[in-house]
């Protein structure tokens, strides 16, 4: 009996424990369930809430760009393009397969599009194709009971109405590469694409806009079940209104034609770009719509590199465009005057080296405007063999060389404008005299580009410290500085520039223009290879018998009217022979046409309905 009364009050006191610890159990898990459930309810109704609605980006539609008039240079346009939603495709392989009876794939498609699905969730869509025409679109929809997974849409897409006059000056449009996804979530909506190159490109956050939101139900994975109200609308990005003129822009990429070349027009009083091209070119429309590998491979292996932007990154000699800032250092350090005259007999010795004038059998005695015009080297050998490398890249810089103006598009190029000190630095070698005489007919390691010459020209022709811009709405200012060149020495050069398109001038057959307009300039001619002694003395090639990589490059800059300068142009064709009989035509003629459009009404062109928006 003692045992069972033992066995009794341990089993009771067992009881007791195990009673105690479920109490505080139930009593803990109901403070807990009270702590949830009361004290911080809202806050996981709230979490519960979010779980359930998920907010999806709408993306916003991109802004226009339009040229001067307000005639469309970038719009959108209705994009009718088919999706595939892996997750609902099945056998992807197949439904491609089937896909592709009626829309074209090609291989890098395909293997792009599997790429693509194996990175992201299966039940989000990815594009297969866009830009379809609306007989294709019309087929996919009447085959979808057999494409399963496959989403037909219409959206909208980017279109260049001047294709490839504009295309080195906005660039073009492309989809985010792998390593960008990441970096936001709407590059992560199928179809949507970002600004590559030119304009598009820096201004992109600016044209974007702001993307919207819809509020979807969705399941555990994140599925969509149904959409629910109060989304946010995307606020359309902004619209560019550029300096451009779309007519001097055509003109001059339909002059400069299949050449590798660049050209620049520029507004005299205000520093505004009407004109910027390079070639040859290509279409951003096709990059839009997905370039084929074939033509892309085309692009890369072209020798004339229609891919680089010339007359902003593109760096040559500037041959004799340069002797006019040249003339102004040797007249402003007080070296020579207007008079002074020096003899040319064909070519210059300076130590046991002769440097040749362009003119086999010399120029004679000439002052500093006729050597201007008739463009004698030998003058300005002389002159620089005084004067010195340093001036020359001091006044240089005044005029606009080795210098980057911001007007909108990245990689432009600096060019050169050697000095001593340059060359210790770069070659750990002293500057020698005879690489100045180079420099003198803009020869050696001097470089500068197209939009360079033209700032320049702009400069030589208004004495004020003309700057570049492509923004109508940019601040750039509408005034410009005095350069602080003595006027007397700036209308000297401004003489010879008008003797240059006279009779007896390297440009004298092109001076005369349609509108009976007085211009001023200056022709240039760039080597690019080096003349044997044995050659000159059988006789220097002509371009047309050298190849083209050999051949010179082709220069001109000047200005109009030459009485009242309103625009600036120069013009570069890469190894396009003589500057006189290449580059002054397209000069000339660029010069008639800016006259001619700035001073019309513009034609602002009616956009057919439907076709952008």
């Amino acid at each position: 009996m003692a045992r069972e009364g033992e066995r009794y009050q341990a089993f009771s006191r067992r009881a007791l424990v195990v009673a105690g610890l479920q109490g505080t159990a139930l009593t803990v898990l109901g403070g807990r369930l009270y702590y949830l459930s009361v004290v911080e309810g809202d806050k996981y109704k709230l979490r519960a809430e979010q779980n359930r609605v998920s907010l999806r980006l709408v993306p916003p539609e991109r802004g226009n760009i339009f040229d001067r008039a307000g005639r469309p240079l970038a719009v959108n346009r209705p994009d009718l393009r088919v999706f595939l939603i892996p997750e609902q495709a099945g056998d992807v392989n197949e439904t491609l397969g089937a896909l592709g009876e009626i829309v074209a794939l090609e291989d890098r498609q395909i293997n792009r599009l599997k790429r693509q699905i194996q990175r992201q969730r299966k039940f989000l869509p990815v594009t297969v194709r866009e830009h379809l025409d609306w007989d294709t679109f019309a087929a996919v929809n009447l085959s979808l009971p057999y494409l399963p997974g496959v989403v037909p849409d219409s959206g909208l897409s980017r279109y260049y109405p001047n294709g490839n006059a504009v295309a080195h000056l906005l660039g073009y449009m492309g989809r985010p590469v792998e390593g960008e996804v990441e970096a936001n979530p709407l590059y992560q909506l199928p179809g949507f694409k970002l600004g590559r190159e030119g304009l598009e490109h820096r201004f992109e956050e600016r044209l974007r806009g702001r993307a919207g939101t819809r509020r979807v139900e969705v399941n555990s994975v994140g599925r969509t079940i149904r959409d629910l109200p109060n989304g946010q609308d995307a606020v359309p990005g902004n619209n560019l209104h550029l300096t451009i003129d779309i007519d001097l822009q055509r003109k001059a990429t339909d002059m400069l034609s299949e050449n590798a070349g660049g050209a620049v027009v520029m507004d005299l009083e205000t520093g505004a770009v009407l004109a910027l091209v390079s070639t040859p070119t290509f279409d951003p429309n096709e990059f839009n719509n997905g370039i084929s590998q074939e033509n892309w491979d085309a692009l890369l292996r072209d020798p004339r590199k229609p891919l680089l932007n010339k007359s902003l990154a593109g760096q040559f000699p500037p041959g004799s465009t340069i002797k006019m800032v040249i003339a102004l250092a040797a007249l402003e350090a007080g070296l020579i005057s207007g008079e002074q005259e020096f003899y040319c007999g064909g070519r210059h010795r300076l130590g046991g080296h002769d440097f040749h004038c362009w003119k086999r059998e010399g120029h004679g005695r000439l002052d500093l405007v006729n050597a201007i015009a008739k463009s004698c080297d030998v003058y300005f050998y002389k002159l620089a063999g005084e004067l010195g490398i340093d001036q020359i890249a001091d006044m240089a810089k005044r005029f606009g060389m080795e210098q980057v103006f911001d007007i909108g598009i990245d990689g432009q190029k600096k060019g050169l404008m050697p000095t001593e000190y340059w060359k210790t630095i770069n070659f750990n070698e002293p500057w020698q005299k005879g690489e100045t005489l180079i420099a003198a007919i803009g020869q050696g390691y001097m470089l500068a580009t197209p939009l360079q010459l033209a700032v320049m020209t702009a400069r030589l022709a208004t004495g004020r410290a003309v700057v570049p811009h492509v923004i109508e709405d940019s601040d750039s200012p509408r005034y410009f500085e005095q350069l602080g060149i003595n006027p007397v020495n700036l209308a000297m050069m401004q003489r010879a520039m008008e003797m240059v398109m006279e009779q007896g001038g390297t440009a004298h057959d092109y001076r005369r223009s349609k509108s009976a307009m007085r211009l001023a300039g200056k022709t240039g001619t760039a080597q690019v290879r080096r003349i044997t002694r044995a050659e000159r003395q059988t006789g220097v090639l002509d371009n047309d018998e050298l190849p083209w990589q050999a051949r010179d490059h082709a220069l001109f800059v000047g200005y109009a009217p030459a009485e009242a300068p309103k625009y600036a142009v120069s013009v570069l064709v890469q190894h396009g022979g003589g500057g006189s009989s290449v580059a002054a035509p397209i000069g000339r003629a660029l010069l008639d046409t800016a006259v001619e459009v700035m001073e019309a009404p513009p034609q602002v062109l009616d956009t057919p309905e439907g076709d952008v928006v």
